[in-house]
């Protein structure tokens, strides 16, 4: 990409949770449920002299898309690393009933999740754990009715249980910038030591971790730029490709026997794993 191209993009990483919401709901049409004029926050963290944001990091937008029916569930990695706890995490899961109660009373509506989060907040662990659990529940019951279109552009990328959510979506889209993995780089280094992951080199982690990766091994649907308009036009031609045949929930036996390929008394290349993934997988 040269320079005038750079210039003229619309960096989708730049903005916040509650501008991606509206960059990829159609103009005029997003009003925000639960917002922070309602002052909804957590009763956990100020008990521990963290301070609270009147949202609790997340942003539900309702609105049209390609002139259809649609939620985004935006989360603000800038506040608690994206952390779900109690309040965010029943926000989320509470908005993705209702657009599957919408369905079944015959509004086809749809869900965007933007995935910008270091999975469960440990101030509410419990309570988070329990959040993100509903999460799982209700995309599995949503994605029944219509696709759920999750996207993870950067710059805290998706892990924990969060990650598992991301897993569970009908269609994943992804950045270059953008990490995915069920653990962290710095959680990888204190469990396993230094010498097997160094949670500093950052072109170790995002080439194991990083959107390409995660592309080229079939893990997500699409790779895109961080381009604001890009990502809107590849969540319009997802929800129009409909709902996929198969769920990845659906591929278990498929991706057993891709791990059983991996040798773990070596040290892992970004380029086997992408092999071993290429091979495609059985139901």
């Amino acid at each position: 990409m040269n320079t005038e191209q750079l210039l003229q993009r619309d960096s989708f990483i730049e903005l916040n949770a509650r501008s991606r919401a509206s960059a990829l709901l159609d103009a005029g049409s997003m009003r925000e449920l639960i917002g922070p004029f309602d002052r909804v926050t957590s009763p956990w963290l100020a008990l521990q002299g963290v301070v609270t944001q009147s949202d609790d990091g997340v942003v539900v937008a309702k609105g049209t898309c390609d002139g259809q029916p649609t939620v985004v569930l935006a989360i603000e990695g800038a506040f608690q690393g994206g952390s779900l706890g109690e309040v965010g995490g029943a926000k989320i899961a509470g908005a993705l009933e209702l657009a599957a109660q919408d369905n079944r009373d015959g509004v086809p509506t749809r869900a965007v999740i933007l995935f910008e989060t270091g999975g469960v907040r440990l101030q509410e662990a419990n309570l988070g754990l329990a959040a993100i659990a509903e999460i799982h529940s209700a995309i599995v019951d949503l994605r029944r009715y219509q696709p759920v279109i999750g996207i993870t552009a950067g710059t805290v990328g998706c892990f924990g249980g969060m990650s598992i959510a991301a897993a569970l979506c009908s269609y994943l889209i992804v950045t270059r910038e953008a990490r995915l993995g069920l653990n962290g780089p710095a959680v990888i280094e204190q469990e396993a030591g230094i010498a097997e992951y160094d949670s500093r080199d950052k072109p170790f982690i995002w080439s194991f971790t990083g959107g390409e990766q995660r592309y080229r091994s079939g893990l997500v649907d699409a790779y895109v730029e961080d381009d604001a308009m890009q990502i809107r036009n590849m969540v319009c031609e997802l929800f129009q490709r409909g709902m996929p045949e198969q769920n990845r929930s659906d591929m278990v036996q498929g991706f057993l026997a891709r791990l059983i390929e991996v040798d773990a008394s070596i040290q892992a290349t970004p380029e086997l794993i992408r092999t071993i993934y290429q091979k495609g997988f059985a139901s």
